[in-house]
């Protein structure tokens, strides 16, 4: 099974994950040039070489019109400008020097900086619960009277929506998988920020700049996965840091709020550093593409990607992706969970409408079969799988979508063909093939999204695409 284990011991940010999954490619300085085709608006990324204690290793760099926001998560700006929160997302990477006063004199971000970067990948806008320390009088933004998309920070830069962020996304240069899944991973991102601001997400808007720089983190680490397309993923304990990071606008724990949110469920660890080690964008990503947490499984290692932050620590200051091969076996290879609950009170309308919720949110499956219940009555057996670790996610989005007022839960093991995806060209273009293949069997389907948008073109049927295949 082709296995990706991510070494999170000093934490976890975008821009380190993107570096160290880049270096797992045949060609990792190619992936920045990749990165800048995808259309992103004023992105130009580079990856550079770097060292921390004698270990070699990478470091992509992202700037935006020539401006980098170093790094990966942000730290937000909170201006109350009527109902709107407005994040001036500059972010401060893994180990960039920024304006926080650390309480014990550090004036480093954690372990991968502190960059909070609040991407705003695919659906929602988010605003970080860091107060982004600009020196701005008596603490507030010089221009009181900008309105909700342009403030004078630093000149006016404009405030980016959800909407336009989801915009951008939609018009990037990548297939429909890398799309959904930075929508997927911006949505997570998202439900934290508001969570922490006590905000609904729509009231909150983007600095332009930081926008742009978490969309390239995001959508860069998504495409990523889709290339290495590992069959497991699993991730070491995240070190988070501790401490207290001073603002303009107070005094905040770490971790932070929004990434303390992202982590729920997730095994985490202090350390003895202090400063915030593991941002928004590195939990959301973490939580999203992990199907557990724990140590290196038994596997064999083909390529090691090291991706650096560039603060001193005194340790290295890296994330370290493995990817090779664990056994295979005659028995089952994943675990994943079985939840379900009966309902008879519900129209079946509503119950398609909570299936679909769930496929939206990641499920692996969601399905309805047809029961018999108590008094003869006749209902509707809903089942959802999910990953071994997104259990409690699944378990909430079934209790709000549904009727019931209860959902079981049971661990099951499950024979997994290994999983690569292959693109054809046609002379409707090229259309994405899933392959698969272990314990005897060898398979492959052509992607369904790729194969409607081809149909859809070339106005033909799907079936036409599917024998020139």
């Amino acid at each position: 099974m082709r296995t990706l284990y991510l070494e999170c011991n000093m934490g976890a940010a975008g821009d380190m994950l993107l570096s160290a999954l880049s270096g797992l490619l045949p060609d990792p300085d190619g992936f920045a040039e990749e990165l800048n085709a995808l259309g992103i608006p004023g992105a130009r990324a580079r990856r550079l070489a770097a060292e921390s204690c004698g270990i070699a290793g990478a470091r992509m760099e992202i700037t935006i019109n020539g401006e980098e926001e170093e790094s990966l998560d942000w730290h937000s700006h909170s201006h109350a400008h009527g109902e709107t929160e407005h994040v001036h997302g500059h972010s401060h990477p893994h180990d960039h020097d920024h304006a926080h006063d650390h309480e014990d004199g550090d004036d480093h971000d954690g372990g991968d900086g502190h960059s909070h970067h609040h991407d705003r990948s695919g659906e929602p806008d988010l605003d970080e619960d860091h107060d982004h320390c600009h020196d701005h009088e008596d603490g507030h933004h010089p221009d009181d009277d900008h309105d909700d998309h342009h403030h004078g920070h630093e000149g006016d830069h404009h405030h980016a929506t959800r909407g336009e962020t989801l915009s951008v996304i939609n018009g990037l240069n990548v297939s429909e998988g890398v799309k959904r899944n930075a929508a997927r991973v911006y949505a997570l991102l998202a439900d934290a920020e508001a969570e922490a601001h006590g905000k609904p997400v729509d009231q909150v808007h983007f600095h332009e700049v930081g926008n742009m720089d978490a969309v390239a983190d995001i959508v860069g680490v998504c495409r990523l996965m889709e290339k290495l397309a590992p069959d497991r993923v699993v991730v070491s304990p995240v070190r988070v840091g501790s401490g207290f990071v001073r603002c303009a606008h107070g005094i905040l724990p770490v971790p932070a709020p929004a990434t303390a949110n992202l982590l729920k469920g997730i095994p985490v660890y202090a350390g003895d550093i202090k400063g915030e080690m593991c941002t928004p964008t590195g939990a959301a990503l973490l939580k999203y593409f992990a199907a557990e947490f724990g140590p290196m499984p038994l596997m064999a290692v083909e390529k090691i990607g090291v991706g650096m932050g560039k603060k001193d620590f005194g340790a290295a200051n890296c994330l370290r992706a493995f990817i090779g091969e664990s056994g295979e076996g005659e028995g089952p290879n994943e675990r994943i969970w079985e939840l379900s609950c009966n309902l008879d009170d519900m129209t079946g309308e509503d119950i398609a409408y909570a299936a679909e919720k769930l496929l939206e949110a990641g499920a692996l499956d969601a399905f309805t079969q047809t029961i018999q219940m108590k008094k003869g009555r006749l209902g509707t057996l809903l089942t959802c799988l999910s990953k071994e670790g997104e259990r409690d996610k699944f378990a909430a989005l079934m209790l709000l979508h549904t009727t019931s007022f209860g959902v079981r839960a049971k661990l099951c093991e499950r024979y997994a063909l290994n999983r690569e995806r292959a693109e054809k060209q046609t002379k409707y273009g090229t259309i994405g093939i899933k392959r698969g293949f272990g314990y005897g069997a060898s398979k492959q389907k052509p992607e369904y999204e790729d194969v409607k948008k081809a149909a859809e073109a070339a106005n033909v049927p799907m079936d036409t695409v599917r024998r020139e295949l």
